[in-house]
């Protein structure tokens, strides 16, 4: 019985872990949608493949995909393609972040590539 218990925390360990992390995807309106739906925490970065700060904000981004407590999906938007989606959130800059929790924007950051100001507007989600 003892066997079976510890074997059930740890698939609970476990699953509890996988739940919270960081998931970055590139940007689909049914994906955004269905995490605003929901309620669920998510994030948009308006990148280009050409911009540096952006490339800078993708790496702080993946580096962050194992740290407990940032249970949300990032969605990657082109910059250079998503002409709606950037007319809805008001973006005048490639490398912006907008967060939101449902359908709320809790942050917007421009440039910003620094780990604690990315973290800190993933964080306004939860």
């Amino acid at each position: 019985m003892k066997l079976r218990t510890l074997l059930a925390f740890g698939l609970f360990a476990a699953a509890a872990t996988m739940a919270q992390a960081l998931e970055l995807r590139p940007y689909s309106p049914a994906a955004l949608a269905q995490a605003q739906d929901g309620g669920k925490p998510a994030a948009i970065l308006f990148h280009a493949t050409w911009c540096p700060t952006c490339r800078a904000q993708e790496q702080a981004l993946q580096a962050m995909k194992s740290e407990p407590g940032l249970d949300l999906t990032v969605f990657l938007a082109d910059y250079d393609t998503e002409k709606a989606l950037k007319r809805q959130f008001a973006i005048q800059s490639q490398s912006t972040l907008v967060a939101l929790r449902g359908r709320k924007v809790t942050a917007r950051l421009i440039g910003d590539t620094s780990p604690e100001g990315l973290r800190a507007a993933l964080k306004s989600t939860l």
